[in-house]
């Protein structure tokens, strides 16, 4: 595992991106761009009735919106989720419709609508195969589609079990498992030993209950308010959850047995995150850290190495001028290791005080399993609620947010580190200028 220090890090605005005439719902990274060449996109959708398709392009790196999407949805639109092909793009709205869309040759075409909900489509979300639809709604349902030839889409079944709105569906990372969480305070898990059958059913209910301790203390497992929003480690074997009890919780299950095929395994509370927010959290979204990567090229991480007392900060794998110690860097002797894993990956909230938070794990040897603690807080994020937080799946440092304010941001997780060792690296030029005049 890397631990690092918090308070080494900090999130920067790289651009607004305005259009909209209404709040920003929620927004999608397409998980094919970023990538060989191709520019990254994003899609946002809002209580004006469009998508909007944003991308970054030119020679300034620029943002612009490349496509607006109307005249489809006549009520807000309240979700959108790009499948893993990043052809396709799902849109959910209050007119209770689900459209999909295809890029075909850089433009953007409604070739099905899905009819069925009762009333506000609330959430769409494509399984990892990207042959099968999950949405819900207002109407205490979870629907799931299958994709047919001909872009051709089949409800399969029909799930019933929610008391109240169902506030988001997502499909699990590595396996057809469905999660769904709701207004009436629980996350409910959705299981199919075929997932193209009917026989799907209910295997969990996560509610809220109390754990004693034999110290005769006492926390809540479950949430005792609306659930709004969940995601997933890059692992699949824990999982965040957010609500309007003002809290995050963290779940883990045993994944590899279910991914063996050896029965299903439930999922079971790993600790609580309260006392960072006060309004309603209303999205949270986990990083995806590619392992496959070295830790060098896959986020700015600098390290610092002492080479005959003097410091050299590595970027990316590259040795940049030396700094001395009263620089800000740890003396060699007596130095601790930083206490942040952030190769687990970042959990990134967005809540009604317009600010977004930043959370990781934390190396806490007084507990028996994971901790987490608060990397950073960006307060006024936005001028009204944040709604939408989601991190890039393939450049990490990336996070767009979608507010109620009508605009999106996109940040960057940026190292305090570097303008230190720019100042520092100026320092060292300008006293050996100095000392060669000498």
């Amino acid at each position: 595992m890397e631990f690092f220090d918090d308070g080494d890090y900090e999130l920067r605005e790289i651009q607004k991106l305005e259009g909209h005439t209404d709040r920003v719902w929620c927004l999608s990274w397409n998980p094919k761009t970023g990538i060989n060449g191709v520019p990254p996109i994003i899609a946002s959708c809002s209580g004006d009735k469009t998508i909007r398709i944003w991308e970054q392009s030119g020679p300034s790196q620029s943002w612009r919106c490349k496509a607006v999407l109307e005249e489809t949805h006549t009520r807000t639109v309240r979700s959108c989720a790009w499948s893993l092909c990043g052809k396709f793009l799902a849109t959910g709205s209050f007119d209770a419709t689900t459209a999909i869309w295809e890029n075909i040759g850089g433009d953007y075409e409604c070739v099905s609508t899905l009819e069925g909900h009762e009333n506000e489509v609330k959430s769409v979300s494509w399984n990892e195969c990207g042959n099968m639809l999950a949405t819900c709604s207002r109407d205490k349902s979870v629907w799931i589609w299958e994709v047919l030839p001909g872009n051709e889409f089949e409800c399969v079944t029909v799930l019933q079990g929610h008391t109240q709105d169902v506030k988001m569906v997502q499909w699990h990372p590595r396996m057809d498992i469905v999660f769904s969480c709701s207004y009436d305070n629980t996350i409910k898990v959705w299981w199919s030993e075929d997932a193209e059958s009917e026989n799907w059913e209910c295997c969990q209910t996560i509610v809220d209950m109390i754990k004693l301790y034999v110290t005769l203390t006492f926390e809540h497992c479950g949430h005792s308010s609306t659930v709004w929003a969940l995601s997933f480690n890059v692992e699949g074997d824990k999982m965040v959850s957010c609500s309007d009890d003002l809290t995050l919780k963290i779940w883990e299950a045993n994944t590899l047995r279910m991914e063996s095929g050896d029965g299903y395994a439930p999922w079971s509370h790993v600790c609580t995150l309260s006392g960072y927010h006060d309004r309603t959290i209303f999205s949270v979204h986990w990083s995806r850290f590619n392992h496959s990567l070295p830790l060098s090229l896959e986020f700015f991480y600098y390290a610092a190495v002492a080479i005959e007392n003097r410091f050299f900060c590595c970027d990316k794998g590259r040795m940049l001028q030396p700094f001395p110690l009263q620089a800000g860097m740890k003396e060699v002797a007596g130095w601790q290791p930083p206490s942040l894993n952030l190769r687990e990956g970042i959990i990134a909230s967005g809540a009604a005080d317009d600010a977004i938070r930043l959370f990781v794990e934390s190396k806490d040897d007084s507990t028996d399993g994971p901790s987490y603690k608060m990397l950073l807080k960006k307060e006024k994020a936005h001028d009204m609620d944040v709604n939408s937080v989601q991190w890039n799946p393939v450049d990490h440092r990336l996070l767009a947010s979608g507010s109620d304010d009508g605009t999106i941001k996109i940040w960057e997780l940026a190292s305090t580190l570097t303008e230190m060792t720019e100042a520092s690296t100026e320092s060292t030029e300008s006293t050996a200028s100095t000392e060669k005049k000498a």
